[in-house]
C-alpha cells in the first residue's frame, strides 16, 4: 500500500515540476501563446448565456490555436518538453518529442487577419458597421490577445422581391416556393441562411425534374441603402444559365447493369444492343450470366421511362442498391438521350460484393467475478437463391471462470452451439403489405442451439426459432415484429451437490426447470439521437412479448388448479410481457452532456405460469445498470440475497417487475489524437420485484410502497473513445441497500475508503465496451 502511494506521489511531483517547466524552452524575446478571448460590446443578447456562446463560436474562428490542454495543462507540449525540444537522439525522450507538440507562440498570431476574420463573421449575420480591435496581455513568458467586438445595430429583411421572367416555366416553379421560403421579413440578414435559401430553391426544383441546375445559378442581391438598418433582396437566376438548366428532363432509357466490373479505366459506357430486351417495358437489365433475378432488382428501381427526373427518386434508387448488401459499388450515371431533347438515359453499374466471406473473431469477457474469452466463426452467403437474400451461420464458443469471491458452485462453464439465419430484402407475406417503398423492409428466420455446461451443477440444451419482419417508418422509427418465438431449453446432468442447494435457495430449482415459450413479439423504437445538431435528443424503445395465450385458452390451462398443461413433456408459458426503455440526452455547452434514462418492466403470468419463466425475467445490477452493485445482485424487492455455504454470495436475483432510473454527467478530458478520453459521473436507482408473493422471498412481490425498495448507487469513471470502439471504465459504490431495515437502508455513514474490509465488499469495479445508455 505504502509503495502505491508513493508511486502516486511521484507521478503528482513530476506531473507538477513539469507543468511549471512548459515555457522552459520558449525560445529569447518569445511569448507562448495561451489562447484569445472575444469580448462583444452589445446589448441586443441580454441572455449572458447566449452572449457567451456567441463569443465563444467567434473565438473557435480565431488562429492558430493554442497547444492543447488537459485539467489546464497543455500536456502535448509537455511531451514535447521532456523530449528536450529539437535537440535530443535518445529513444526515449525521441518518443515523447514525436507525440508531442511544438509551442505555439505569440509571434504565429496574426491579428489583423483575424480581427478581419472577425469583422467579416460579424458581418455576415447582419452586422454590418462592426468594429473589431485587439490587444495582447502578456503576463511573464506567456500571452493571449483579446478582441473586442462593437457589433453594433443589426440590419433585418425590409421585403424579399422575385425579379424573375414570368414566361419562364422555371420562374413560375421558383415563385410558387415563395411561402416556404427561410428569407422572412423582419428576420436578421444572415448569409448563412441566404445560402440554404438558394440550396432550397436547388432542391425543389431537381424534384420538378431540372437536373441540370444547381444553386450557383441562383443569384440572391441585397440591398442595404434603403436605410433604417433594413434591407431588401432580390432573387434573379444568372443570365449565363444555360437553356439546358432551365428545362426539366425526363427519364428516358434505363439500363443496368448488376454484374459490373471496374476497368482501370474506371466506369465505362456500354451502349445498347439490339440484342438487349426491355423488362417490364421499362428496363434494360444486362444480365448474361443471372446473377440476380430481375423483378427482384427492378422493385428497387424508383425512375420510370418517361416521367420527370426527380432527386428523390434518384436518392431511393442509390440507397435501395447500397442497403441490399450484395454491392460493392453502385455507379449512376445520366446522360443525354442521343435522340431526343430534354430526355436523359440512366445508367447503374452495379459491382458486386464477394458471394462468400468468412470471418474470425475472438472476444474478452470480463466482469466483477466472472471473466472469460468467446470465439465466433461466421459464414456469409449473400444474394443465396438470386434474390438479394443473405444467409449466415455462425459457430461459437466460449469459457468463463470465476477469479473472485468463495463460490465454488457454477464457478465456470463453457459453452457452444451454432446460428443458422437467413434475411430477404422484403415482406414474404400472402398479403400485398408494403409499409414503406422509402425503406427495404426485411423478413428473417433464424435458429440458435447453444449448449451450456456448468462443470459441478447442471447442462443446458437449448433451442431458440424467431421468424418475423423488420422495417422504418421513417429515419427515426423502426418497427420488428416477430410472428413467431419458440425458446425450448432442457437441463440435463443435475449434480448432487447442486440437487442439494436447491432446497436451501429456491431461485437455483427455476434455473434448471424445463422451460417451454411460444408467442409472438414486437418492437417499436424511436430516436433523433443521431442528430448532432440538437440540444436536446431522445431514445425510446418499447416492446410486448406474448407466449402460450391461444395455446392456454385453448387447453383450459390453470396453474392455481394444477391443471398445468404440456407440449413436448414441458409446461409451456403463460403471459404478457412489457418493456419500455427511454433515453434523454442534453448538451449543456462545449463537450458535456447530461444522460438520463429510465427503464420500466412489467408482466402478467396467468392460465400455465404464476411467474415469467427463468430466460424471460428481469435482473438488476451490472455494468449496464445499477453499477454500484454486481450482476443480478439485487432484489427481488427487499429480500435479502442469498447465500450458498458459509458467506458465499450467489447472485442470480430475478423477477417480474422491473424499475431503473440512471443519471449520467458526461464530459471531456482530452482529444489525444488516436481518440478521446472522456469522463463521467453518475448515479443510479432501481429494483426489481415477484408478481406474487414467494414464502421463500419475503418481501420479493410488487406492492405499493415499491418506490421505498430502490436500490441507489454512484460513481465515476472514464471513457476510451477510439471512434469505432468504446472502452468503458466504471467505479461504483452503494448508496442505499434495499434489503436492510428500515432507517438504515442508506449507507452514507458507512463510507469508509481507509478501509481494506469496505472496499472490498463495496467497491464495484466495471469494465464494458460501450455507454451504458
Amino acid at each position: 500500500m505504502r509503495s502505491r502511494l508513493y508511486f502516486v506521489f511521484l507521478i503528482a511531483s513530476m506531473w507538477s515540476i513539469y507543468s511549471c517547466n512548459i515555457t522552459k524552452y520558449i525560445p529569447e524575446g518569445e511569448k507562448l501563446y495561451t489562447g484569445a478571448e472575444v469580448t462583444l460590446k452589445m446589448d441586443t443578447i441580454r441572455d449572458p448565456e447566449k452572449l457567451k456562446a456567441f463569443e465563444e463560436n467567434l473565438k473557435s474562428l480565431t488562429l492558430p490555436n493554442p497547444n492543447k490542454k488537459a485539467f489546464g495543462v497543455p500536456w502535448k507540449l509537455l511531451f514535447w518538453n521532456i523530449g528536450y525540444g529539437d535537440s535530443t537522439n535518445n529513444i526515449v525522450r525521441n518518443w515523447f518529442k514525436k507525440r508531442g507538440e511544438a509551442p505555439v507562440l505569440l509571434s504565429d498570431v496574426n491579428r489583423e487577419y483575424n480581427e478581419n476574420l472577425l469583422r467579416n463573421r460579424l458581418e455576415n449575420l447582419g452586422f454590418f458597421n462592426a468594429t473589431v480591435s485587439s490587444d495582447t496581455i502578456v503576463q511573464g513568458k506567456r500571452a493571449k490577445v483579446v478582441y473586442t467586438g462593437i457589433p453594433k445595430s443589426i440590419y433585418r429583411i425590409n421585403k424579399v422581391f422575385y425579379d424573375l421572367d414570368s414566361l419562364d416555366e422555371i420562374s413560375r416553379d421558383i415563385f410558387r416556393t415563395r411561402n416556404e421560403s427561410l428569407l422572412k421579413v423582419g428576420s436578421n440578414y444572415n448569409l448563412d441562411v441566404i445560402i440554404s435559401e438558394r440550396e432550397r430553391i436547388d432542391n425543389d426544383l431537381k424534384n420538378k425534374g431540372y437536373y441540370y441546375f444547381n444553386a450557383d445559378n441562383l443569384l440572391i442581391e441585397v440591398d442595404s441603402t434603403i436605410g433604417n438598418h433594413k434591407v431588401n433582396m432580390y432573387i434573379t437566376i444568372k443570365p449565363q444559365t444555360t437553356i439546358e438548366a432551365k428545362n426539366p428532363q425526363h427519364i428516358g432509357n434505363i439500363f443496368i447493369y448488376p454484374n459490373y466490373t471496374l476497368s482501370s479505366e474506371g466506369y465505362t459506357r456500354r451502349r445498347p444492343t439490339s440484342t438487349m430486351q426491355l423488362y417490364d417495358n421499362n428496363f434494360y437489365i444486362i444480365d448474361p450470366k443471372n446473377i440476380i433475378r430481375k423483378k427482384v432488382l427492378a422493385n428497387h428501381i424508383f425512375f420510370d421511362r418517361g416521367q420527370l427526373y426527380n432527386r428523390y427518386d434518384h436518392n431511393q434508387t442509390i440507397n435501395h442498391l447500397v442497403n441490399l448488401n450484395m454491392f460493392k459499388f453502385v455507379k449512376n450515371n445520366f446522360e443525354n438521350n442521343p435522340d431526343s431533347t430534354n430526355v436523359l438515359d440512366v445508367y447503374y453499374y452495379l459491382t458486386p460484393m464477394a458471394k462468400k466471406s468468412l470471418r474470425f473473431e475472438v472476444l474478452a469477457k470480463t466482469a466483477n467475478v466472472y471473466n472469460g474469452s468467446e470465439a465466433n466463426v461466421t459464414w456469409t452467403l449473400r444474394n443465396a437463391f438470386k434474390g438479394a437474400e443473405t444467409f449466415t451461420a455462425n459457430v461459437f464458443g466460449g469459457y468463463e471462470t470465476q477469479t473472485g469471491g468463495n463460490v465454488n458452485l457454477n464457478s465456470s462453464y463453457y459453452r457452444y452451439g451454432a446460428e443458422l439465419g437467413i434475411t430477404w430484402p422484403r415482406l414474404l407475406s400472402p398479403y400485398k403489405w408494403t409499409p414503406s417503398r422509402r425503406y427495404i423492409p426485411q423478413t428473417y428466420l433464424r435458429f440458435r442451439y447453444e449448449f451450456l455446461n456448468r462443470k459441478s451443477a447442471y447442462v443446458l440444451n437449448s433451442s431458440t426459432l424467431n421468424f418475423g419482419y423488420k422495417w422504418n417508418e421513417s429515419e427515426r422509427k423502426t418497427h420488428d415484429l416477430t410472428l413467431a418465438e419458440i425458446i425450448y431449453v432442457q437441463p440435463r446432468n443435475i449434480t448432487d451437490a447442486y440437487k442439494a442447494q436447491m432446497d436451501t435457495v429456491p431461485t437455483l430449482r427455476r434455473i434448471v426447470d424445463r422451460q417451454f415459450s411460444i408467442g409472438p413479439n414486437y418492437t417499436f423504437t424511436s430516436t433523433n439521437s443521431l442528430d448532432v445538431n440538437k440540444k436536446s435528443t431522445y431514445y425510446f424503445k418499447g416492446g410486448i412479448n406474448l407466449s402460450g395465450n391461444i395455446l392456454g385458452l385453448i387447453q383450459g390451462a390453470d396453474y392455481n388448479k394444477g391443471e398445468i398443461k404440456k407440449i413436448f413433456g414441458a409446461a409451456y408459458s403463460q403471459f404478457v410481457k412489457v418493456e419500455l426503455d427511454g433515453r434523454h440526452y442534453l448538451k449543456l455547452g462545449g463537450y458535456n452532456e447530461l444522460a438520463t434514462r429510465i427503464m420500466v418492466g412489467m408482466s402478467y403470468s396467468y392460465g400455465n405460469s404464476n411467474g415469467l419463466p427463468y430466460l424471460k425475467q428481469f435482473y438488476a445490477g451490472g455494468p449496464y445498470g445499477l453499477r454500484g452493485f454486481r450482476a443480478r445482485s439485487v432484489g427481488p424487492g427487499i429480500s435479502p440475497p442469498e447465500n450458498v455455504g458459509a458467506g458465499n454470495f450467489f447472485a442470480d436475483q430475478t423477477g417480474d417487475y422491473k424499475l431503473e432510473l440512471n443519471a449520467e454527467y458526461r464530459g471531456r478530458i482530452v482529444d489525444f489524437g488516436m481518440g478521446i478520453l472522456n469522463w463521467a459521473a453518475f448515479i443510479d436507482a432501481g429494483n426489481i420485484w415477484t408478481q406474487n408473493p414467494n414464502p421463500d422471498k419475503p418481501g420479493a412481490n410488487i406492492t405499493k410502497n415499491f418506490l421505498n425498495q430502490l436500490a441507489v448507487d454512484g460513481g465515476a469513471g472514464l471513457r476510451f473513445d477510439f471512434s469505432f470502439l468504446i472502452i468503458r471504465t466504471d467505479l461504483g459504490i452503494p448508496l442505499r441497500i434495499p434489503y436492510y431495515p428500515k432507517g438504515e437502508r442508506w449507507v452514507f455513514k458507512d463510507i469508509d475508503f481507509k478501509n481494506s474490509t469496505w472496499r472490498q465488499n463495496n467497491l464495484v469495479f466495471n469494465l464494458a465496451i460501450g455507454y451504458p445508455f
